[in-house]
């Protein structure tokens, strides 16, 4: 899988001198000369991919481009690299979600590390939403009934208060408890807890053991 690199600067010498670098090194660069020409061709692919973005530029600058891509759907990890930076941008920068915020001249060691946390950030991103879509199809294939179980059960209820809660039987929920492990692939109530707390339906905090019967 390639890792992908997309420069954004307006600096035309540095543009083209540090994708000569990039590519050099295995990577697969795009160029583009400002935030605008970016957005009106966005990063697209499944391949690990960041921005290495300058700050001040013509039209939109580089922590506005930030701001607009922050509240995207997956939005790519950011290494500003600028000559024009200052510690409020930075830190600024920095709370937004930037990986990293280097002055130019950057040495080659210094680039490269920070373009590989950030391609690592966005991998790990990716692994975590391919598996919150996984899940969620698997949820979805859930009847309510079972739906309602899923989610009793994951906050550590007993079979009996169930049962109690929905107005049926014990034996008609341990029935739906285990159609609803067999349609999720868990094969215990923690696993359970972990799928519905990744999914949003528990509290980080809230960790019940296996305590149904």
């Amino acid at each position: 899988m390639s890792k992908v690199v997309h420069i954004v600067d307006d600096d035309e010498s540095f543009r083209v001198a540090t994708a000569r670098l990039l590519r050099t090194a295995g990577y697969v660069v795009c160029e583009h000369e400002t935030a605008d020409a970016l957005l009106c061709h966005p990063p697209v692919g499944v391949d690990p991919t960041c921005l290495l973005l300058d700050v001040s530029m013509p039209g939109l600058s580089g922590l506005e481009l930030q701001e607009k891509l922050a509240v995207t759907e997956g939005a790519l990890p950011i290494v500003f690299l600028t000559g024009h930076g200052d510690i409020p941008m930075s830190v600024h920068a920095m709370k937004l979600g930037a990986e990293d915020f280097l002055t130019k001249p950057v040495g080659e060691r210094q680039l490269f590390e920070a373009i590989e946390r950030a391609i690592a950030r966005h991998t790990r991103t990716r692994v975590r939403q391919d598996r919150m879509e996984a899940l969620h199809l698997l949820v979805g294939k859930l009847t309510p009934r079972e739906r309602e179980v899923f989610e009793q059960v994951a906050r550590g209820r007993q079979n009996k208060q169930i049962a109690f809660d929905l107005g049926t039987s014990v034996r008609t929920i341990k029935a739906h408890r285990q159609r609803v492990m067999e349609k999720l692939g868990a094969k215990s109530v923690i696993e359970l807890v972990s799928i519905a707390r990744t999914l949003g339906v528990l509290r980080e905090d809230l960790l019940p053991g296996d305590s149904a019967r």
